[in-house]
């Protein structure tokens, strides 16, 4: 199985291959390849800002004798006019790496930001509730949308179909019932010497006593209403972990946090977040020069 590195290194290569095909003629017209400057990374909307390790990690696999210089951490609120980074060296390395360096910084601190709000808000209700993210990411860029979580404040739900079981409705439905999907897979990890945490979804109460009988290390409410998730974290009485999953979002999550339960996951975070804004500009242009709203 691949590192989290050779994953992102994967990623950077394939996407200068598609910016850049046999080469970016833009820049190779009319900027001589021995032009020297320095460019700044300028945040033009408020957030929290995501992504450090990566944005030197592509310019440094495009030409390692850029010198990127930080100046915000990951997981600093950020406003209008905060310079995060600057970048020294060829002039025509700054300019072809700027876009995949800004695609990527820009989702990542955009999935930080929607954590952060999600995270601060079931905090703010007197709650413990964690907030999950899910499988619904941007294909080959997983590792990156998942730290940009836990950079936000959230947690990690599984990362992939690898590292643990999770029981969903499909599964359940070919397998005949709550019952037979459990006990197949204790049993499917007790052959393989293998040992992962068991997740079954439940959609109703029968369901539940199922997985309560059989024993899993987490149940996951799919689709109930608040009032029967109190039930049902209830029922559950601390025997394992519990879940709330299914067309929750920011506007509703409150009760079923304040329910009780341990975690709530949304696909949201990943799969309809809104980059946050910023730019890569040559170090003394006027565009630097931008006040925050009042």
């Amino acid at each position: 199985m691949l590192s989290v590195e050779e994953l992102n290194d994967r990623l950077i290569d394939l996407s200068f291959a598609e910016d850049i095909g046999d080469g970016d003629h833009t820049t190779l017209c009319c900027i001589p390849p021995t032009e020297m400057g320095e460019s700044k990374l300028l945040i033009k909307e408020e957030g929290i800002f995501a992504g450090n390790e990566i944005a030197k990690e592509v310019f440094h696999r495009f030409d390692p004798d850029l010198q990127v210089e930080t100046y915000i951490e990951d997981g600093a609120h950020v406003k209008p006019g905060d310079i995060v980074m600057s970048v020294r060296g060829k002039v025509q390395s700054l300019l072809q790496t700027e876009r995949l360096m800004l695609n990527i910084l820009q989702r990542m601190s955009g999935i930080a930001t929607m954590t952060h709000k999600y995270q601060q808000a079931l905090i703010d209700a007197g709650t413990k509730t964690r907030v999950l993210d899910t499988r619904k990411t941007t294909p080959g860029m997983r590792m990156l949308e998942k730290e940009a979580v836990r950079i936000g404040g959230g947690m990690n739900h599984r990362i992939g179909l690898f590292d643990m079981i999770l029981l969903k409705d499909n599964h359940i439905d070919f397998c005949g019932g709550v019952h037979n999907a459990i006990s197949r897979a204790k049993q499917y990890l007790k052959e393989k010497g293998k040992n992962l945490k068991i997740e079954c979804e439940v959609r109703n109460w029968k369901e539940l006593d199922e997985a309560l009988a059989e024993g899993c290390d987490r149940i996951m409410f799919d689709n109930f209403t608040p009032e029967d998730t109190k039930r049902a974290v209830e029922i559950v009485a601390g025997r394992c972990e519990t879940e709330s999953s299914g067309g929750i979002t920011f506007e509703t999550m409150i009760p079923y946090a304040k329910a009780g339960v341990d975690f709530i996951s949304f696909g949201a975070l990943t799969h309809s977040v809104k980059g946050l804004d910023m730019s890569f500009k040559a170090a003394g242009s006027d565009k630097l020069i931008i006040k925050a709203p009042l």
